[in-house]
C-alpha cells in the first residue's frame, strides 16, 4: 500500500511540474520547456497508473487533485509571482476539505 502513495507523489511532482513547464514552452514553441513538460505529464499519467494498483481511483485522484492544485498555486504565486484572491483561496481550502472527507470518511478504507 506504502509504495501506491510513492507512485502517487511522483505522479503529483510530474504533474506539477508539467503544469509549470507550459508557461516556458510559450505556446509550445520552445523546444526544451515542452519536451520537459510532455515527459513530465507522461511520467504523472504512468505513476497514476501504477498507483491505482494499490489505492482506489477516486482516492488517489483526489488526493492528485487536491495536492496538485495547492502545490500548483505555491509554485504559481512563489515563482511565476502571481497573486492569489480570497476566493481563490477559499476554493483551493474546500478543494481540501473534500480530499479529507473522502479519504476519511470513505468506505474504501
Amino acid at each position: 500500500m506504502y509504495i501506491g502513495y510513492l507512485y502517487l507523489a511522483i505522479a503529483i511532482v510530474s504533474e506539477v511540474i508539467g503544469s509549470n513547464m507550459v508557461i516556458s514552452t510559450e505556446g509550445f514553441t520552445r523546444l526544451k520547456p515542452t519536451i520537459i513538460c510532455v515527459l513530465c505529464f507522461g511520467l504523472a499519467i504512468y505513476m497514476l497508473s501504477l498507483t491505482v494498483h494499490y489505492i482506489p481511483l477516486y482516492i488517489a485522484y483526489a488526493i492528485w487533485g487536491g495536492l496538485g492544485i495547492i502545490l500548483v498555486t505555491v509554485v504559481g504565486v512563489v515563482f511565476w509571482k502571481q497573486s492569489v484572491d480570497i476566493p481563490t483561496l477559499i476554493g483551493i481550502f474546500l478543494i481540501v476539505a473534500g480530499v479529507v472527507v473522502v479519504n476519511l470518511f470513505g468506505k474504501a478504507h
